[in-house]
């Protein structure tokens, strides 16, 4: 597999899952040909973009509320020919719901962005997930790592938790400059839910 270039995508002002960390991620989610995928919070659709690749057979679902990372995800989608991709524009508390009433399952979900409602989207996007299937979570502050671990206890997850450092060298020289860090996620649905 190859994994897509930072610079390869369109970023406008949105915030993009950095390419050692969507590698990491994309890991994380265990994903393969056939692979039914759900990304929350799509920013530039880095996640939905490469997600897409791998499940080449499969299905990436993508939800953004904001307007400008939407546009900025259609532009990569288009760009990098992904058929296989349902965008969806609204509220992720909302297209959960939806999701739910209508019995569609992922075997993958990510969680990029939670507009302030965490708790409620782990909850709900568990309702959607199929027995052995993951939850991977992004997050860079503890607050939000907090919500997600003790969601996740509740929830009877089998969790991994990574903080990720990384550093790049600048330009030419040698002179490392460092990364916000970042905690990974992974939560495996066991099949009690």
């Amino acid at each position: 597999m190859i994994f897509i270039k930072d610079e390869e995508f369109i970023r406008g002002k949105c915030p993009m899952t950095k390419e050692d960390i969507r590698i990491l991620s994309i890991a994380k989610m265990n994903l393969d040909e056939n692979s039914k995928v759900l990304d929350i919070g799509s920013g530039t659709g880095s996640i939905t973009v490469q997600a897409a690749k791998i499940a080449r057979n499969g299905k990436v679902v993508s939800i953004e509320k904001e307007d400008e990372p939407f546009e900025v995800t259609k532009r990569n989608i288009e760009k990098f020919n992904c058929d296989n991709i349902e965008q969806i524009k609204d509220d992720a508390s909302n297209t959960l719901e939806n999701i739910i009433n209508k019995q569609i399952k992922f075997d993958s979900i990510f969680v990029g962005g939670s507009g302030g409602t965490l708790e409620d989207i782990i909850f709900k996007a568990t309702s959607c997930l199929n027995d052995n299937g993951v939850l991977v979570m992004n997050f860079i502050t503890l607050d939000n790592v907090y919500k997600a671990i003790e969601s996740a206890k509740k929830l009877n997850y089998k969790v991994d938790i990574s903080l990720i450092n990384v550093s790049k060298n600048k330009e030419n020289t040698l002179m490392m400059i460092a990364n916000n860090p970042i905690y990974i996620i992974q939560c495996i649905k066991k099949d009690s839910f």
